[in-house]
This record gives structure tokens, sequence and C-alpha cells, in this order.
């Protein structure tokens, strides 16, 4: 569920269906129904309705269709949307139930009509803001495309490029700090990387909220995920936490010694 805000009103959005009880709001917030009614009841909605369904709903009920264009019109003539969506298994309006987000729906090329009814000014208003959030939209769907493309290329180079060799980031792990046994897993991968526990980061950082990962920056974060699943690995094998944790720490050295100096990497922060 989204929303456009037009002169500080909110419309509600599921997907490419906007809220006919909002926009109806426009005119009057008590008679949401009965405007939305009178509208559907027009010769002219029932028709634009009746086009869209025949274009785009292979199970549209025609004959109903045909029955209430005849009668529509006529004196006393009213339909409401439930029995529109009933009588004729129309799918470009929707009713939707619930305290918050209910209400009566309609696919954004209905909704645009209805809006020229309401008001051409507030049709204008309402396109103009649902391109802006679907621009919006896109422009978030690329932006998590090219992360993930940076976020492959990195890891295929991490398997593929050599290592050059004399810069240690971070350092390797003492014969002490390998004879150690871990209780906590997660202090595994944490030594691993960084160098210590998350409770010896904690009492050496105790102005900090949260914790290490969490002041981690993009290249150690890129690293712990792969030493996450590579660690995942290593006790299928039935490695011993000492064992896993020496190979581990060797991996984090490689790993971050090429991602320190990685262009694709630097877009990302």
């Amino acid at each position: 569920m989204k929303n456009i805000k037009i002169n500080d009103q909110n419309i509600n959005i599921k997907d490419d269906y906007i809220s006919l009880t909002d926009m109806a709001k426009y005119k009057d917030p008590d008679l949401t129904g009965v405007i939305i009614a009178n509208w559907i009841s027009t010769r002219y909605a029932i028709q634009f309705m009746g086009i869209w369904e025949q274009l785009y709903n292979p199970n549209f009920n025609v004959i109903e269709f045909n029955n209430i264009k005849s009668d529509a019109g006529t004196y006393g003539f009213i339909i409401s949307s439930s029995k529109w969506i009933k009588l004729t298994n129309a799918i470009g309006i929707k009713s939707s139930t619930g305290r918050y987000g209910g209400g009566t729906f309609a696919h954004k090329d209905i909704a645009f009509e209805f809006a020229t009814w309401l008001s051409p000014e507030f049709k204008l208003y309402l396109i103009q803001e649902f391109q802006r959030l679907k621009k919006e939209e896109s422009e978030t769907k690329n932006l998590d495309w090219n992360v993930k493309r940076a976020l492959t290329k990195i890891n295929y180079k991490i398997h593929t490029n050599s290592i050059k060799e004399n810069i240690i980031v971070p350092n390797k792990i003492s014969v002490k700090d390998s004879n150690v046994i871990y209780a906590n897993e997660a202090d595994i991968l944490n030594m691993a990387l960084f160098g210590i526990t998350a409770k010896d980061w904690k009492i050496n950082n105790k102005n900090l909220d949260g914790n290490m990962r969490d002041y981690a920056d993009v290249t150690q974060l890129i690293c712990l995920s792969n030493l996450e699943v590579l660690n995942s690995e290593f006790i299928k094998s039935r490695l011993s936490q000492r064992e896993r944790l020496i190979k581990l720490n060797e991996i984090a050295i490689s790993q971050m010694t090429l991602l320190v100096n990685n262009n694709s990497i630097k877009k990302l922060h």
C-alpha cells in the first residue's frame, strides 16, 4: 500500500489501483459511497468501464453489461460498485474492506476517468502525482539492480583475482587467539574480520549504541557476508572452531585486500 498526496489529501494506491473512496473525499468526505455510485450509474461511466473490461478481462459478462447499459440513464437507475462487480465479473474496480486501506479501488485508467468527472483540475494533479510516484519507484528498482550488479562483479573478482602481498587488512590473529574456543559462533566471524569479540568491543566503546557491525563500512559488510557463507560450509565439513577461525581470518585478509581499493565498492559508499 502506498499513497499520493494532493492538496494535503492522501490517496491510497495498490499496484495500479487507486482509491476512488479517497478521491471522492475531495467532493464530500461524508458521502463517498453515494458519489461513487452516482458516477458509476452514469451512462458514459458504464460504457467506459465496459470497454475497458472487454479489453482486459476475458471473463467479463458482456450479456449482463449490455443489460446494465440499456438501463443506464433511465429515470431512477443507480448501481453500486459491488453490484457492478458481482453482475459483470468486473476486475477494473475492486472493493476492499478494513479500517485502514478499505474502500473502492479502480484501475488507474478508470480512476483517472472518475477524476475527470470530479474535476479536470483534480485529474491533472492526480496524473502528475501518480507519474512522480512511479518514477521514484522505477529509480529505486534501478538503484537496487545497480547495487546487486556491483556486488556480483566484486564477488567475482574476490574469487578470481590474485591478491597483492604485503597489504594486511585486517591483522592476522595471534596463536593465542586461535587457541581460544568461542561459544558464540558470531564471535568467530568477529575475530576473523575485526580482531575482537563483541563483548570486548562493547567494553571499549561504552559510549556507542549498537554493536561493531553497526559501525562497519561497506567493504567489511561484504566480506562479513562472504565469511558467513564460508563458515557454514566449514561447519558442514566438520572443521573445529580453531581451524575455522584460522581459515576465516586468512580469507578475510585476502578479501579485504582486494575490496579496499575496488572502485565499484567506492561508488556504494
